[in-house]
């Protein structure tokens, strides 16, 4: 996902229009959206913006809808070529290219291109889900299928529905957003059989630490909820876990008549 604080790049994408230079804005539609004190006239149309998100949602879905097994992967937008995350990037989305899968991104820059960069070498489907946000970089090179959304939770919602899991390089907040979100979804058995991973253990130890140590300790969480995460440092392991859901998934799926793209919902 991309994290703010990526540098001005002098162009602005809004859905399918291109601005730059002066005709950048620095607010956006999800802002305007969200924010109760913007004007009235905006508040009254509210209704109307549901068909701006139907319309989201509907360009995501036929876009997406023949993907077949893939994987989503996080990380930093800060991360640059040559540093150990966005090196381990590009080696996690070519393994998972080998591996048969697609691999889904924010689109963005760092990490992001990492992972789009190595699935797009390595012959894989490279997916970029690009957000407006005030300066964005647009989407990578690396990217192969593109889309760019205006709303926040239209964007979260292809991350999950196509992705058979998510793998996560180390991040920030946007990261941390999204991995939570995916632990809930789990955890709530709104998705089954949804594996989450992050790669780095001294990166993510400490975070673990403190769930185990005083969220799981203060009764907050189940002790077993801490297995929702499997942390590693080792690519392969990382993609073996994914290509083993992925055989349970397809094995389950035999057993129920399911076609075995995606992750299963509870009903």
């Amino acid at each position: 996902m991309e994290e703010e604080g990526i540098m001005p790049s002098g162009e602005q994408r809004r859905g399918p229009v291109l601005m730059r230079r002066g005709q950048v804005q620095t607010e956006t539609t999800d802002q305007r959206l969200l924010d109760s004190r913007s004007p009235s006239d905006w508040v009254h149309t509210d209704p109307w913006r549901v068909l701006r998100i139907q319309a989201e949602f509907v360009e995501g879905f036929g876009a997406l809808a023949e993907l077949g097994p893939a994987i989503s992967v996080f990380g930093s937008a800060r991360s640059r070529p040559g540093d150990p995350d966005y090196e381990q990037g590009v080696e996690l989305g070519a393994a998972l290219a080998r591996a048969g899968f697609g691999v889904i991104t924010g689109g963005g820059p760092g990490a992001m291109e990492a992972a789009n960069k190595g699935a797009s070498e390595s012959g894989g489907v490279s997916v970029g889900l690009g957000i407006e946000l005030p300066f964005e970089a647009g989407l990578n090179e690396w990217v192969d299928v593109g889309i760019n959304f205006r709303y926040f939770f239209a964007r979260k919602t292809m991350f999950v529905k196509y992705a058979q899991g998510f793998i996560s390089l180390p991040g920030g907040f946007g990261t941390f957003d999204e991995i939570f979100e995916a632990t809930t979804l789990v955890q709530t058995q709104k998705v089954t059989s949804f594996p989450i991973v992050l790669l780095g253990t001294s990166y993510w130890g400490g975070l673990l630490g403190w769930i185990r140590d005083v969220v799981v300790a203060g009764g907050k969480v189940s002790p077993d909820d801490i297995d929702l995460f499997d942390v590693t440092d080792d690519v392969d392991e990382a993609v073996s876990i994914m290509v083993e859901a992925r055989a349970e998934r397809e094995r389950s799926s035999r057993g129920q008549g399911l076609d075995g793209v995606g992750p299963r919902r509870a009903e």
